[in-house]
């Protein structure tokens, strides 16, 4: 079996490691790297501390207005897959690199495999929301990371070809957890000790494109009478400073450091009071890692991590967020509803028997 697996940003590359090795256990697989996220701290890292194969192929497309990217990786898509007759697309998630691959594989009229299929936020504004949306309506093969996600699609009318095999997120966090602990010395580095600091992380483009909510972000943050990591993604950094002496909206209890690596990242999570946040993936790695999260936003499409308790959304409203972060405090442990470790084995078991049908 033949299959060209398309990544392009930092939480695809976490989606696909487990999903590759599995793969490559007894089949090809061609890794298409878009280039949506380029920079060292945002790609390549991830690359070499997951043992992920080196791409086949880097479209090298970078960052633009998502009509322009969308349609560049298409283009490029297009010409590659010339070049190989798979026997399946592997798309991973919601990020223009994912939506330009399904589009791409219905062109070239190739079998399509979606993994993480059937979230939904509900909030059609985020273009994350309607490339998830429209890759399940293209999608032949849907991996659904949990039984929520397999009811929201039989609700749209989607049953065939629809699978839960887990959560391949899980899987690398099951794998990698305790190599980050005897790894990461990022604790060491940045003299931290164990629950006694706050984690966040901040990037979306609600929350860093309007001023006033990034203000309101920052002000609570600085408004905490306990230390703050924050990692400041390249795009966010970017925000602050146009704020205009954006950095007076910081005090020194929060420490704003580069971006961090996968190792880095999971050690931080793990050792973290609690973690403010508006990523996906974070709030579902809090959630494994049993870390109270406060997101800062609307809605999400993780609804299981607010169902069962660990996690609460928040408005970029200063006093909210400060509230937050001080009282929320879950008890128990989140329930397993991610599955047991086991989604990329299921993910290549069930993609070898549609292709022997096919």
């Amino acid at each position: 079996m033949k299959v060209v697996s398309i990544v392009g940003a930092r939480p695809q590359f976490i989606k696909a490691a487990a999903v590759s090795r599995a793969l490559r256990q007894n089949h090809t697989e061609i890794l298409v790297h878009t280039g949506q996220h380029y920079d060292l701290r945002m790609s390549q890292i991830f690359f070499s501390e997951m043992d992920i194969p080196e791409p086949d192929i880097n479209l090298g497309v970078g960052s633009g207005q998502p009509g322009w990217q969308i349609g560049e990786m298409l283009i490029r898509l297009e010409e590659a897959l010339q070049n190989y007759h798979p026997d399946w697309i592997l798309v991973y998630g919601d990020t223009n690199s994912t939506l330009a691959g399904a589009l791409a594989a219905r062109a070239a009229q190739i079998p399509l495999a979606h993994v993480e299929a059937g979230l939904r936020s509900f909030n059609r504004q985020m273009p994350e929301e309607r490339n998830r949306v429209l890759t399940d309506h293209c999608s032949d093969l849907l991996f659904c990371p949990t039984q929520n996600a397999v009811n929201l699609l039989a609700h749209e009318g989607i049953t065939r070809g629809v699978h839960l095999i887990g959560d391949t997120m899980y899987d690398a966090v099951q794998q990698f957890s305790e190599v980050a602990q005897q790894r990461s010395t990022i604790l060491n580095d940045l003299h931290l000790k164990s629950k006694n600091f706050v984690l966040a992380t901040i990037h979306r483009p609600y929350n860093t494109d309007v001023p006033t909510s990034l203000a309101n972000i920052l002000a609570a943050l600085r408004a905490l009478d306990e230390s703050v990591i924050f990692p400041v993604h390249p795009r966010t950094r970017k925000k602050i400073e146009e704020l205009g002496n954006g950095l007076a909206y910081l005090s020194d209890n929060v420490r704003m450091v580069e971006p961090v690596g996968y190792l880095d990242m999971l050690a931080l999570e793990q050792n973290a009071r609690l973690i403010v946040t508006d990523s996906g993936g974070i709030q579902k790695e809090a959630f494994f890692f049993a870390v109270p999260c406060v997101t800062v936003r609307s809605e999400t499409e993780w609804l299981e991590t607010i169902q069962s308790g660990w996690n609460m959304l928040v408005q970029p409203i200063a006093a909210e967020i400060r509230q937050a972060v001080k009282h929320f405090s879950p008890v128990g442990q989140p329930p397993s509803i991610f599955g047991d470790g086991q989604a990329a084995e299921r993910c290549v078991e069930i993609l070898e028997a549609s292709a022997d049908r096919t």
